[in-house]
């Protein structure tokens, strides 16, 4: 197989952090395993949205910024041939200042991004449960998930997981790998006359990778999850409107320097919630040495709004050391224009160009 596509091989090595090649192993014996990684990430971001949500207009100017930092643990111990036990830790921190306004603070663990425990079989699967990633981002969207920051406009990581979860995927059944994740979310010790959505979402689809080409299929129940008043959570890990949504991506890696990917990613309007789209992506990661490129044009056609956008990220990484490399990514969300605020403000594309430049050390 051709290097797992270069689009996640090199992107997703360079650009996500290369975690499992610089963890750092503590301890390792009779079967059980230790690995401990992480990155101090830090860097300049400016542009951006122009308004907030009431159509108020926010200052994007340049800030110093934490770009995602973290800290992480791997366990793994071996239980006969076939079959190992596993967990995984990992929590966000803050490496710029943890306050606001400049004013430093003691609160810096802000997150903590993964928590799940699992068994792996190399002859049945793997079964996992706890607060870990959506499983449809990780078979069907990840190809298009290269950047450090913004960029990504097919379903995140976040999409109905981290937390009450429970998922399931295939080994490698030549080239073959299926997927099925349910999460819970729960109305258990709330008030009878206070309760919200109790709802189980769940998202599955196969996945398949031959040489340089992987072909993904997925869905997602897009559930729209209520409060107690019945408002409709936006979160981002639960913006549903009560429809499925259904995604597609292929990418090719060309050879050991150039991948392409193309992806589709539908839901269907809802007469309630609205939230219909469809969603095209065009894209390409280029490496040369040390350097490696991404550039991504989505077509996002909205049913509940005036206009289709055209939105782009780009990005330039440098990898001065195997632990440590430098970047710049671009984004154009291209909002349509609307008229947004009890102002009646008119909005012709609500955004700026975002940029984040920087620079990360992986352990």
């Amino acid at each position: 197989m051709k290097k797992t596509l270069l689009a996640t091989a090199i992107a997703g090595a360079m650009v996500y952090g290369a975690t499992s090649a610089q963890a750092a192993t503590v301890y390792d014996q009779d079967g059980t395993r230790l690995d401990v990684y992480g990155r101090i990430a830090m860097g300049i971001a400016g542009g951006g949205d122009e308004y907030d949500g009431a159509g108020n207009e926010i200052d994007n100017g340049a800030e110093f910024v934490d770009v995602y930092s973290r800290l992480g643990l791997r366990g793994q111990q071996q239980i006969n041939s076939d079959l190992s036990a596993f967990a995984h830790l990992e929590w966000r921190f803050r490496a710029d200042e943890a306050g606001s306004n400049g004013v430093s603070s003691f609160d810096a663990f802000s997150e903590t991004r993964q928590a799940y425990l699992g068994l792996r079989s190399a002859s049945f699967g793997t079964v996992q449960a706890g607060n870990f990633d959506s499983m449809y981002n990780m078979f069907v969207s990840s190809p298009f998930d290269v950047y450090i920051d913004r960029g990504l406009e097919f379903a995140s990581h976040r999409t109905h997981s981290r937390g009450d979860s429970i998922g399931y995927y295939t080994p490698d059944l030549g080239g073959f790998q299926a997927f099925l994740q349910a999460k819970h979310y729960s109305d258990r010790n709330t008030l009878e006359a206070s309760e919200a959505s109790s709802e189980t979402v769940t998202q599955g689809g196969v996945k398949y990778e031959v040489g340089g080409l992987r072909l993904a299929l997925g869905y997602v129940d897009d559930e729209a999850i209520v409060d107690a008043s019945g408002a409709r959570l936006t979160n981002s890990n639960a913006v549903g409107n009560d429809e499925v949504r259904y995604g597609a991506t292929a990418a090719y890696a060309f050879n050991d320097q150039f991948s392409a990917r193309l992806g589709y990613e539908t839901r269907d309007d809802n007469e309630t919630y609205g939230g219909g789209f469809d969603t095209w992506g065009l894209g390409m990661t280029y490496a040369m040495g040390q350097w490696a490129f991404n550039a991504d044009v989505y077509n996002v056609d909205s049913e509940d709004a005036s206009d289709e956008r055209l939105a782009w990220a780009a990005g330039t990484y440098y990898k001065l050391a195997s632990n440590f490399d430098v970047f710049l990514e671009l984004h154009q969300a291209d909002q349509p224009d609307a008229t947004i605020g009890s102002g009646g403000i008119e909005v012709d594309d609500g955004s700026d160009m975002y940029w984040l430049t920087g620079a990360r050390y992986h352990f």
